[in-house]
């Protein structure tokens, strides 16, 4: 099939004028048809998809304002070039009004019809392309692209398709790695806001000033180096949904200007006066305790309750075992087309270390482990020998492993060191809620933690 630049219809009751344009577009590369009036010219449209249409003004019948209207109504994407012998300011503003790109009076100028036309398909090239881009978005953050058939994923997602249709301010919160920015992902492409932005603001990585300016911009001359007004965060969200991860690593400063944009939807930019709305949706997430952080006066209450309308709680991989082997075999199947290899899935040993083991780096953490066997492996299948050197897994058979050479004493240990360790993972190291898990004083906890050497 050959290929065109574009696809032109030129509409005009003069033959003059529909040889000449056939000829100047042919000879350019274009696929060219034309219709001496409206209702051949609808004919066309319906038969092809055209680029453009280029359509005389005075005509028998309809004339061009009225084909414009038809076009814009049956073929949105169609751009429409309007000619006229006898153009006046009248119908050049009509024309334009109806939706025509632009309008134009012969004798016409043939490098600017070219230059309109191309411009017309260039638009249609990046709106189709961002079309596209925009499918491919909603498609990996549905609800199929979170993966789980546990209780509490299964909630979730009910969660998620409860809210998603609604305006409400939402909380996810969870350990680091369980997924709560792909929830907040699939919030905002399955919502009514799904064709705006989705803004995305990690916290915890920039200082107060600087986040203050990411949120909120700044005007020229608000600080050394601001040397031009700057668009907040929350300005490039109106319309859509902004996602600020590690909400319990704001500032009381940064916490007192975020209650104010949840109430009132309003806010200045630093150093500015003017009061500026904004129609955003916020999505918050964190992995803190914010309760625990209220009391020590870190977290503002007032804007707990603010943040907190919708709480999505995502529980640890290590609380929804039965979704590993899922997980697993995702992870496997995506790493192993992007590496080109030969891996068919993973044997059921490596399914047992690995729903044997804590992850206390959750989803993240088992995605990296699935990465690296995909490219280490020499097998079809990851097996546990394919894990065995990472993240301190060991084989299925490791209880029995630990008999070899060893007394019982120094096997208990070892189990009870691994424990210990696996246990201070869980819990950040915290030491006095890891001793309340394992059952044992704090002080008793501390000393084995010196008789066993744990470095912490």
């Amino acid at each position: 099939m050959e290929d065109f630049k574009g696809k032109i219809l030129v509409v005009d009751d003069e033959f003059d004028i529909l040889s000449l344009l056939e000829g100047l577009f042919k000879r350019k590369g274009f696929f060219v048809k034309t219709a001496e009036n409206a209702e051949k010219a609808l004919m066309h449209l319906k038969a092809e998809d055209y680029d453009v249409v280029i359509a005389d003004l005075i005509m028998p019948g309809k004339n061009g304002i009225d084909l414009l209207c038809e076009i814009k109504s049956l073929y949105p994407r169609t751009g429409v070039i309007v000619l006229t012998g006898h153009g006046t300011i009248e119908s050049a503003v009509e024309a334009i009004k109806k939706g025509a790109f632009n309008y134009i009076k012969k004798p016409i100028n043939p490098e600017y019809l070219f230059l309109l036309t191309d411009k017309i398909i260039e638009l249609r090239r990046l709106e189709a392309h961002n079309i596209y881009l925009q499918n491919q978005l909603r498609q990996r953050y549905s609800f199929s692209q979170i993966i789980g058939k546990s209780h509490q994923m299964n909630n979730i997602f009910q969660l998620i398709q409860d809210v998603a249709q609604t305006q409400s301010t939402v909380l996810i919160r969870g350990e680091s790695g369980t997924g709560k920015e792909l929830i907040a992902n699939a919030i905002h492409f399955n919502s009514l806001r799904k064709n705006n932005k989705l803004i995305r603001v990690n916290c915890a990585v920039l200082s107060e000033n600087l986040l203050e300016t990411e949120l909120f911009g700044h005007v020229r001359g608000a600080f050394t180096g601001a040397y031009r007004d700057r668009m907040g965060r929350f300005e490039m969200a109106n319309k859509g949904t902004i996602f600020l991860d590690e909400i319990g690593d704001v500032s009381l400063n940064v916490q007192v200007k975020l209650l104010r944009v949840l109430q009132e939807s309003e806010f200045e930019r630093v150093g500015g006066s003017k009061t500026l709305k904004v129609d955003a949706r916020i999505i918050a997430a964190t992995n803190k305790n914010l309760e625990h952080a209220i009391k020590k006066g870190e977290f503002r209450e007032d804007l707990y309750y603010r943040l907190n309308v919708i709480p999505i709680e995502v529980p640890p991989l290590r609380e929804r075992v039965e979704d590993i082997p899922l997980l697993a075999r995702h992870f496997a199947e995506k790493h192993n087309e992007e590496t080109v290899k030969n891996v068919k899935g993973l044997t059921q040993d490596a399914l047992s270390v690995l729903m044997n083991y804590d992850w206390p780096g959750n989803v993240r953490e088992l995605e990296n482990v699935i990465e690296r066997a995909v490219v280490l492996t020499k097998n079809e299948y990851i097996d546990h020998s394919d894990l065995q050197p990472l993240n301190g897994l060991s084989s299925p058979d490791s209880s029995l492993n630990l008999l070899d050479h060893k007394s019982l004493p120094e096997v208990m240990n070892n189990i009870e060191k691994q424990m210990i360790i696996n246990t201070l993972k869980q819990c950040n190291w915290n030491k006095s809620i890891a001793s309340r898990k394992l059952g044992i004083h704090r002080t008793t906890l501390l000393s084995k933690i010196s008789k066993y050497e744990i470095n912490i």
